[in-house]
């Protein structure tokens, strides 16, 4: 799924972001903003950061495990994943989302 099939070319035009996933970023103060697409089966693997993240679900649906327990977030869904709170994702189908990594 191309990045394309689910946002306007505006948002399409952002820098790209470099890392395990398709998205292109927007940066603002003490907060970068993602708009990602994940093919169906992408699986990322547990991990930390140390951004506080928030997340909505524009298509499909994400697999989040924290703490040992997994939970369905469906689209039009937030989540949050505290910083450096290990977790992990699984898309089992194609899916998008727009999230925030809070700096401060």
């Amino acid at each position: 799924m191309a990045l394309s099939d689910h946002y306007p070319d505006l948002i399409c035009n952002l820098p790209k972001y470099s890392g395990r996933f398709d998205a292109r970023k927007l940066s603002a103060n003490n907060c970068d903003v993602l708009f990602a697409t994940y093919p169906a089966g992408t699986v990322i693997e547990p991990h930390r950061h140390d951004t506080d993240n928030v997340g909505v679900i524009t298509k499909g649906e994400l697999l989040l495990t924290m703490d040992g327990a997994t939970t369905i977030i469906s689209t039009g869904h937030w989540y949050h994943v505290p910083a450096n709170k290990e977790h992990s994702a699984e898309f089992l189908e194609d899916s998008c989302e727009i999230e925030f990594w809070f700096t401060e």
